[in-house]
């Protein structure tokens, strides 16, 4: 079969992208970046969390969202819905629930004590009878649009949002229907801050061309090798304005000739795919969206919903980034690997490998991405010129300068 270095696909010409350079002012101007806080991040839907965090009646967490100034309590409520609230008190707006996650029927804020039951109704007020014209039904916690897809659980911050989830997601939606999780309830959280332009950071998850240059040692041999020496993706599809790719896998790799190695993305077996085990199927390979060419050289897909998240699956797992702008140059880096709760000390001695080698792969990103951030802030370069392998950044571009031009989120979609 053909592999990328022999016949490499046009794949920004034929999805239809742009093949310009693009600004550099998009990471660095700070107007631009309230532009994207109102008309991106405030009318889009943002992806906040699996279900599984919260599975009982009571279970909740918070979500902070720097960039909107605003901390949103999911919980679920005692009458078995998943709902959504801004964490602020009717009283006199302070924050009300200062713990990360737990359960509750009651979230009380604790400076008067005002208590909210988890529906989000205002339950008691301590000396109620001496405030004036109070009507506690008016008080309750302001209410965040709060919806479900394939257990993800996602929140609109607009008052009254502009288009659906169903709507927002289009075909990304239908291409990933249906999708078997595995451990979808026990997730190693991995969580830093870049001093960077948060589309610089997501851009850095988003493309394997980096990887020889700034990971030799640690992601290169597995996604580079002789006959795609700059790990070009397999392919690359748009959804509206959603995007994914498949990376090439190098069936070279040093941990599929070591089993001794704990396995890192891919199956304990050391195939190439992992669509096989004693003779069983793997339900994440054979979705049918998930490596759409069915390569026996994938190594994972990466699939971008805008603005900021990343789910990504290879044969035997699925993970998670997430990107969320503190300022116009940081960002909040959070990524969720999900595995299954470490039955045995070699399982989990494989989680501390795991947890090793990624933290130091993180590090070799950290450095790079705040490097470029200094770069593009010294003004020397008015533009970024993007490879055919960058596919994803460009396409993840050209939607912030669609969405911060549209009147409405469905102008943007159009």
């Amino acid at each position: 079969m053909n592999h990328p270095t022999e016949h490499p696909a046009q794949l920004t010409e034929s999805a239809g992208l742009d093949t310009e350079a693009m600004p550099v002012s998009l990471y660095t101007d700070p107007a631009q970046y309230e532009i994207e806080r109102e008309r991106i991040f405030r009318r889009a839907w943002l992806m906040a969390g699996r279900v599984e965090r919260i599975p009982n009646r009571g279970d909740f967490f918070v979500k902070d969202i720097a960039m909107l100034k605003t901390s949103v309590i999911v919980t679920h409520s005692e009458d078995g819905e998943i709902r959504a609230f801004h964490n602020v008190c009717a009283h006199r707006a302070n924050i009300v629930e200062h713990r990360s996650s737990g359960n509750t029927k009651r979230f009380v804020c604790r400076y008067h004590s005002w208590s909210y039951n988890n529906s989000g109704d205002l339950s008691h007020v301590p000396d109620e009878p001496g405030f004036f014209h109070l009507n506690k039904k008016k008080c309750g916690l302001t209410p965040v649009t709060v919806a479900l897809w394939e257990g993800w659980v996602f929140i609109n911050m607009a008052p009254t949002p502009e288009v659906s989830l169903k709507e927002f997601l289009g075909p990304m939606a239908d291409a990933l229907a249906g999708i078997e999780y595995p451990n979808p309830d026990h997730a190693l959280v991995l969580r830093g801050e870049f001093r960077a332009n948060w589309k610089a950071v997501a851009e850095n998850f988003s493309e394997a061309y980096h990887i020889s240059s700034i990971h030799p040692k640690t992601l290169g041999p597995i996604y580079a090798g002789p006959l795609n020496p700059f790990s070009r993706p397999i392919s690359a599809n748009v959804y509206g304005a959603h995007r994914s790719m498949s990376t090439w896998l190098n069936p070279a790799a040093a941990p599929f000739a070591n089993a001794k190695v704990a396995q890192w993305l891919f199956t304990a077996d050391h195939s190439v795919t992992g669509t096989r085990k004693d003779g069983q199927t793997n339900p994440l390979v054979e979705h049918k969206g998930i490596n759409p060419t069915k390569s026996d050289r994938w190594a994972s897909d990466v699939n971008w919903f805008f603005p900021n998240w990343h789910l990504q699956i290879s044969a035997n797992q699925f993970w998670t980034h997430e990107f969320w702008p503190t300022s116009a140059t940081s960002t909040i880096w959070e990524a969720r690997f999900y595995f299954r709760k470490a039955q045995t000390v070699r399982e989990r001695l494989q989680h501390e490998h795991f947890t090793s080698h990624i933290t130091d792969t993180m590090l070799e990103d950290l450095g790079n991405i705040e490097s470029m951030q200094r770069g593009m802030e010294s003004g020397a370069k008015p533009f970024i010129h993007f490879n055919e392998s960058e596919i994803l950044c460009r396409h993840g571009l050209e939607q912030v300068i669609k969405w911060s031009a549209a009147t409405t989120a469905r102008d943007a979609l159009t």
